[in-house]
């Protein structure tokens, strides 16, 4: 019987206003996207990157962003020079910064989930920002327990870093639900445990036709009627 259930951040809990900035971007060049065609480009390169690339979009973006950059401007059928395009997006950067937000009804998905009496925690692969990001969205009160690879030094897909937040939470893994958005890091390290997981994918299998994996969720607010209960009837903030 599941009594805990484990998210991933990035993608899971929060994204990013990266389409806006980039949508900014591509006008200086007089080229226009639209903001689903640029979403569906990041989805795209994400899922590529976490294919054939793992650990890679963890790492200190300086020593991979103008390889990202391509991939994006190729899933939007574009041929512009990435030297200049990196120029303008660090000028966009300063007057709309790229930020972490919660993902609409993010918290109040949360809470009803700890409604129903489950309890919650956070695995995650990301730096030193993490607590700050959770706190600035309010989600941190929401977790039971939060496990951040760069605190512990261990990465997903590595079954340390699952071992120990299910021994920090004295919980088993038939136990737990683990939700996430990554296959290689989440699905991948959530099997070498024993722990279901439960894979978001936004847009269908696109961006991960590769994968027979199920089931796929199109975002937490799925998680409820998963389990087997109503889902909440989300608040959206803007």
């Amino acid at each position: 019987m599941i009594q805990y259930l484990w998210f991933d951040l990035g993608y899971t809990l929060v994204s990013t206003n990266r389409e806006d900035v980039y949508q900014k971007v591509l006008e200086r060049f007089d080229v226009f996207r639209n903001r689903e065609e640029i979403a569906i480009a990041y989805h795209r390169a994400d899922k590529l990157f976490m294919r054939e690339y793992p650990g890679v979009l963890g790492k200190d973006s300086r020593a991979f962003f103008p390889w990202y950059i391509g991939m994006l401007n190729y899933f939007l059928r574009l041929s512009l020079p990435i030297e200049d395009v990196l120029e303008v997006q660090r000028d966009v950067a300063r007057e709309c910064p790229v930020q972490w937000k919660a993902f609409d009804g993010a918290k109040i998905t949360l809470r009803h989930l700890r409604s129903l009496g489950y309890r919650l925690g956070l695995i995650s692969n990301w730096d030193e920002s993490a607590r700050t990001v959770l706190a600035r969205n309010g989600l941190d009160e929401e977790l039971d327990e939060i496990v951040i690879s760069s605190e512990v030094g261990i990465e997903k897909p590595n079954p340390d870093i699952f071992r120990m937040a299910l021994s920090q939470a004295n919980v088993t893994a038939s136990e737990s639900l683990y939700i996430g958005d990554n296959y290689y890091d989440d699905v991948v390290g959530c099997q070498k445990v024993g722990m279901h997981c439960l894979l978001i994918n936004a847009y269908g299998n696109r961006g991960v036709e590769e994968l027979s994996y199920h089931p796929i969720i199109t975002g937490i607010q799925d998680v409820a009627a998963y389990l087997g209960h109503p889902r909440v009837q989300l608040e959206i903030n803007r």
